[in-house]
């Protein structure tokens, strides 16, 4: 699902990622780990597509994404890849079902698909009862779970996630741990988590560990 071959980066004169290859397979949900600043969020934006490499090749689904610019490679993350976030960056004016709803809109889908589906994900996360309120009226849980859901709204080969249960607490931070499990099961999605939390890291099917900025699999 996912190949990346020589990838590097730097910020002026600190190079973060130094030659990384990875490969991923589909259905599988692979952790990023390793210390603050070793890269982990640098790689997963790159993947992402949401920065740009220096140097190096990707491919997600069969498709070089590094070649890709302007419309094409907006079309492509809006078709194939979602996105949950450390903060939920939910619209703080819309509804959680709106929210959820968005990434369908700005891809044109049919607005009724849209909805249906949107309904379907509230439901498959156990939010079908708050689809109305928005993210000021749910907690901290219910507002990344609605988050996830907007991830998934475009039915995405991949979805990235950086540090998603970094703003929650204990409990639900478990809970969404679990969820990303449930969701690979029953809907095939591939999940990549840059994390410090070392529960969902061990959970994982595999952990890819960055040091001096290059990739290490334990």
């Amino acid at each position: 699902m996912i190949e990346g071959r020589g990838i590097t980066k730097a910020y002026g004169h600190l190079q973060v990622l130094k030659g990384i290859d990875l490969h991923i397979k589909g259905g599988e949900v692979v952790a990023l780990v390793g210390a603050s600043g070793a890269g982990k969020s640098t790689l997963l934006h790159i993947l992402g597509t949401l920065d740009d490499p220096d140097a190096g090749e990707i491919d997600i689904d069969g498709q070089r994404i590094d070649r890709l610019s302007g419309k094409a490679l907006s079309h492509f993350r809006n078709t194939h890849i979602g996105f949950v976030f450390q903060f939920h960056h939910l619209l703080p004016e819309f509804t959680a079902l709106e929210n959820v709803c968005m990434p369908g809109f700005i891809g044109r889908q049919p607005e009724k698909a849209v909805t249906q589906r949107a309904h379907e994900l509230l439901e498959l996360l156990g939010l079908a009862e708050r689809a109305s309120h928005k993210p000021r009226e749910l907690s901290g849980g219910e507002q990344q779970r609605v988050a996830v859901a907007r991830a998934l709204i475009n039915q995405p080969k991949v979805v990235f996630a950086d540090e998603p249960s970094g703003n929650l607490d204990s409990a639900n931070s478990k809970e969404l741990h679990q969820l990303f499990f449930t969701l690979r099961d029953r809907l095939g999605q591939t999940f990549v988590i840059a994390t410090h939390n070392e529960e969902l890291s061990t959970m994982s099917d595999r952990r890819l560990r960055i040091v001096d900025g290059r990739l290490h699999e334990q």
